[in-house]
């Protein structure tokens, strides 16, 4: 019995008949006993420093806590839900009661996907998985394929970003009980859409972290990271926890995907690195589900993404901050900070569509080192790009979304790029509809870790000359005030006054994913060229002479006159004839042209346009 049960979870209380099982890792520990009704049961050490018991007469519901050394209790490490919050008791759960009716769902693969990054919490103004799952129809209409939900580990106070979790295995208290997660999953599953969860094996937080009471072998003092003591990975403990963490997700939830947060602080010294350990657990645990695991990577490290027998880890996508910076240049004019290696040039987007990563091992000066490794073998799908994600939003200070940096020309046509772009597009929630609540920085924190949050907070930001000024220090947001993390709720009354912005989103998906070239996402697919100081174009190869074109314009009225550019050219015997175009008067445009004329090329100054040959 207790071998089958690890198999399924290698520690906490697994429920068995008559009672549930034990099993808690404490090395240093010379004595482990589960507290619960009013009683201390003493649990068994095992060779490998697990403490490990059958305890009769527990059913779900059972409260309990471990007891070290005849001390103090704490909650269980492998607790599946703390229902009074972090510090407090752990509770029996049994993962089988929920009845599933997703046997169907075949998971996802990575070509052809449209990811929608969202925080439950400030989703919707209920913050419950239960009101989230009413809006997922929506998702499913705009084209949308899988939601990916920041971190829901239980963390400490009545609201946050879900970065400082402290329990892996407990789905937090404040979004509703672990059963209303699975409903969500299933709900999401029953309208064809994937559920992929943000978790976060680089650090725990720092209020309500117990491990180090169970053994400070869990942790390490050889690495650092910027939030906290960095995880031994070299432990027992410690690899078994995040390994079995990835599969729980994946096993008991049903999810389709995992998106692992800065994986360069990640540090394992083993042979077998624990990322490329824990993405084989996930897609065991899927059996014949297709799962995506995801990888946010500051060092734009591409041995993420290459098959193990090519000494890589198995990773299907990672983040690609490259794209979201020039970007954000192009659109807002700024490059100060973090943004300051980078120009918003045409040729900046015609190599981010062409190679992914814009950096592959060049020096960079903001960084004051070389960034990345070659990627030219990476295919486009694995390069998920975005105008706006958690990060990057609340990194503005003030929360502004994309549309708020931009005049709407612009706006829509890098929305376009990114829609029709060869990676895999990402939107983050409200995006669709051009939201206009900010998404700021907020953790409920007091006292001196408040304090401290505060103070951290302001430094990361003064890496932006604009934000120690006086008057925009006067505007920044306490991040501990509740009134910074409501000011982030979502106002879904705005999806109902701008359709527009909705219409441009739904038509790109659509297009995206109805057209045969568009939707390809082939490896060496296209090629692109600089028409001008703002405008460039892409051109996808089809079959049989079948491409695309997708010009961009990201500065004023453009004649090219001449147009001695062999990518302009249509294929033999054909026209260019016009697909979609950003000017639409129902995306708030003005109207277009057709593009080619007696005059030669003519493109519309802050628009995008996408052709077929005729």
């Amino acid at each position: 019995m207790a071998e089958s049960i690890y198999r399924s979870l290698p520690g906490g209380a697994n429920l068995a008949p008559g009672g549930a099982h034990f099993r808690v890792w404490a090395p240093e520990r010379r004595r482990v006993e589960v507290v619960l009704e009013g009683r201390d049961v003493p649990l068994d050490r095992e060779p490998d420093g697990h403490f490990s018991g059958f305890v009769p007469c527990v059913a779900e519901g059972a409260l309990y806590k471990c007891r070290l050394d005849g001390g103090e209790a704490y909650p269980d490490p492998y607790s599946r839900f703390q229902p009074m919050g972090p510090h407090h008791a752990s509770m029996v759960v049994d993962p089988s009661r929920f009845e599933w009716t997703d046997s169907g769902w075949r998971g996802l693969s990575r070509k052809g996907q449209v990811l929608y990054e969202l925080h439950i919490g400030t989703f919707t103004r209920e913050g419950t998985w239960a009101a989230a799952a009413g809006k997922l129809a929506f998702l499913r209409d705009l084209g949308v394929t899988a939601v990916e939900a920041m971190p829901v580990s239980e963390f400490p106070g009545a609201f946050g970003w879900g970065y400082d979790g402290v329990h892996h295995f407990a789905p937090t208290r404040l979004y509703g009980p672990p059963d209303d997660f699975r409903r969500f999953v299933d709900q999401a599953h029953s309208l064809g859409l994937g559920v992929i969860l943000d978790v976060v094996y680089n650090h725990f937080g720092p209020d309500g972290n117990y491990l180090a009471q169970f053994s400070p072998g869990y942790f390490t003092d050889r690495h650092h990271t910027d939030w906290g003591a960095a995880i031994e990975y070299a432990s027992t403990g410690a690899r078994e926890l995040a390994i079995s963490n990835a599969a729980y997700w994946i096993r008991e939830f049903h999810l389709d995907g995992l998106r692992l947060d800065a994986t360069q602080n990640i540090y394992d010294d083993t042979g077998d690195h624990v990322i490329a350990a824990l993405t084989r657990a996930a897609r065991e645990a899927a059996g014949e589900r297709g799962v995506l695991i995801i990888a946010e990577n500051d060092s734009q490290d591409a041995r993420l993404l290459r098959a193990p027998e090519r000494g890589g880890y198995g990773v299907d996508m990672v983040w690609n901050d490259d794209f979201h910076h020039s970007a954000m240049v192009a659109l807002s004019g700024h490059n100060i900070g973090y943004y300051s290696d980078y120009s918003g040039t045409p040729q900046e987007f015609v190599s981010a569509a062409k190679y992914g990563f814009l950096h592959q091992g060049q020096w960079r000066k903001w960084r004051r080192k070389r960034l990345g490794t070659p990627a030219f073998d990476i295919e486009p799908a694995a390069f998920v790009t975005y105008t706006e994600d958690h990060d990057q939003v609340a990194n503005s200070g003030r929360g502004l979304r994309v549309h708020q940096h931009s005049e709407p020309g612009s706006f829509r046509a890098l929305t376009a790029l990114m829609l029709l772009g060869p990676g895999t597009p990402m939107l983050f929630q409200g995006q669709e509809f051009g939201a206009t609540a900010p998404f700021l920085y907020f953790v409920d924190h007091h006292d001196e870790l408040g304090r401290q949050v505060r103070e951290g907070r302001n430094r990361f930001l003064s890496q932006f000359a604009t934000a120690t000024t006086p008057e925009m220090q006067s505007h920044l947001p306490d991040p501990c005030d509740r009134a910074t993390f409501e000011r982030s709720i979502l106002d879904w009354r705005e999806a109902e006054r701008n359709q527009d912005v909705i219409d441009l989103h739904r038509d790109l998906i659509r297009l995206r994913r109805e057209d045969p070239v568009f939707r390809s996402q082939r490896h060496r697919g296209l090629d692109g060229a600089v028409l001008s100081e703002y405008a460039f174009l892409l051109r996808f190869f089809g079959d049989d002479g079948d491409d695309r074109l997708l010009i961009v314009n990201l500065g004023r009225d453009l004649n090219l006159t001449p147009g001695p550019e062999p990518l302009l050219a249509p294929p033999a015997g054909r026209l260019w004839t016009p697909l979609w175009s950003s000017e639409n008067p129902k995306y708030g445009g003005c109207g277009s042209m057709p593009p080619e004329t007696e005059q030669n090329w003519w493109v519309a100054g802050r628009s995008a346009l996408a052709l077929a040959p005729v």
